[in-house]
């Protein structure tokens, strides 16, 4: 795993040959046990820096095309599953808890619902204000630059996506750092990079 902007926060990754990305899980490392956000499959260091961190309590996920490694996850950890509640009713595990839009599961982690993406309710995720969590909705195909789910990809409603991207990064103005599930991540100017989406 590799150590990002904060202490605290790890990412590791599997590459998506077909659009010439990485797929991402993160992990946020806490004294009260560890969160895992949409886990890709795990390769044995990974397994391995996974319990020197202290393995996980919960695993977060943001849709239900990113349940991904969680199965997996959960049998190694002992973790247990939190999923979006826009989708309760028909997602593929069964979860413990659900996140609605304001939710703060966490101390310093605030659920945003998302509109128009291909599943309805996925959940970005702002920590402490300055950094967000993205699942499908915002991805990255190159360095320093961020981009809308295409329709091909499944994106139902560009103007409903936009429009609820807008309306997080107007309740968090402080957003400086965005991490992705599928693509790179950027550390800087993470907020003009997301109000540009629509540009």
């Amino acid at each position: 795993m590799k150590r990002l902007h904060r202490k605290d926060l790890f990412t590791w990754s599997w590459y998506y040959e077909p659009l010439h990305i990485d797929f991402n899980g993160l992990l946020w490392q806490r004294p009260e046990g560890n969160v895992i956000v949409d886990p890709v499959a795990l390769g044995a260091s990974d397994v391995k820096h996974l319990a020197e961190l202290g393995g996980a309590a919960w695993v977060l996920l943001t849709n239900s095309d990113h349940v991904r490694a969680a199965r997996e996850v959960v049998a190694l950890t002992g973790a247990r599953l939190i999923g979006p509640a826009a989708e309760r009713d028909r997602f593929p595990v069964a979860c413990d808890r659900w996140l609605a839009d304001g939710d703060e599961p966490f101390a310093g982690l605030v659920a945003r619902a998302l509109d128009g993406s291909k599943t309805d309710g996925e959940l970005a995720l702002v920590l402490d204000e300055t950094t967000v969590v993205f699942g499908d909705l915002v991805r990255s195909h190159r360095a320093d630059t961020l981009a809308l789910l295409r329709p091909e990809q499944g994106l139902r409603d560009r103007a409903r996506a936009l429009a609820s991207v807008q309306r997080l990064v107007e309740l968090h103005p402080r957003i400086e750092h965005v991490l992705v599930g599928d693509g790179w991540c950027t550390f800087r100017h993470g907020r003009a990079l997301l109000a540009t989406l629509g540009s």
